[in-house]
């Protein structure tokens, strides 16, 4: 089984990146394979609204001038993913936006390529938004037939500067709540 995690944050070793690696380290002391790709920062665009996807069926994004058919390979050849981010105006990154309505939308037209799949939000905030951000990552997870698991309260951890969601034991303990259900679960479905 693998998990894989794809950090919507600008910042490769932020907050956001924390957030996910304690889900992470959690699934990995499961024995689930896991990868953590880093989007944020990198050069993703949104989705033109060409729709050869649809008239394609090929389970692909017509437009290969960025990363997103690697990035799409990756999710559909895992057991279940993440998708994390910070909270950008009560919102997620361009980045991770561009991810979700691309993905999602080839998934949806190719048949729901990641029906079943497993998948969880992870979101660092400073102080609001984050269950708006929370909400934009669910919205394709459930438009597309995912298994999202639970935990002991929204997935995210409260932090400004680098390190801050680290003295959020809450928030900490919350993701490795995360990671426990979420292991549980791809163990079950298995």
């Amino acid at each position: 089984m693998k998990v894989v995690a794809f950090n919507g944050s600008p910042r490769r070793k932020g907050n956001t990146s924390m957030l996910i690696n304690v889900v992470l380290d959690e699934l990995k002391k499961e024995g689930i394979a896991t990868e953590l790709v880093q989007i944020g920062g990198t050069p993703i665009h949104g989705c033109r609204a060409c729709f050869k996807c649809m008239t394609n069926q090929d389970q692909r994004c017509s437009k290969n001038d960025d990363a997103l058919n690697k990035y799409l390979k990756m999710m559909l050849e895992a057991d279940g993913f993440i998708l994390g981010s910070p909270t950008y105006h009560g919102d997620i990154t361009p980045e991770l936006k561009a991810l979700i309505d691309r993905a999602g939308m080839v998934s949806k037209v190719n048949g729901t390529l990641f029906k079943r799949k497993v998948g969880a939000a992870v979101v660092a905030v400073r102080r609001a938004g984050s269950v708006h951000a929370i909400s934009s990552i669910y919205h394709m997870m459930l438009m597309n037939e995912m298994i999202i698991p639970g935990s002991s309260y929204w997935n995210m951890g409260i932090g400004y500067s680098n390190g801050d969601v680290e003295k959020d034991e809450e928030g900490i303990s919350t993701m490795r709540t995360l990671g426990h259900n979420m292991a549980w679960l791809l163990k079950k479905l298995k």
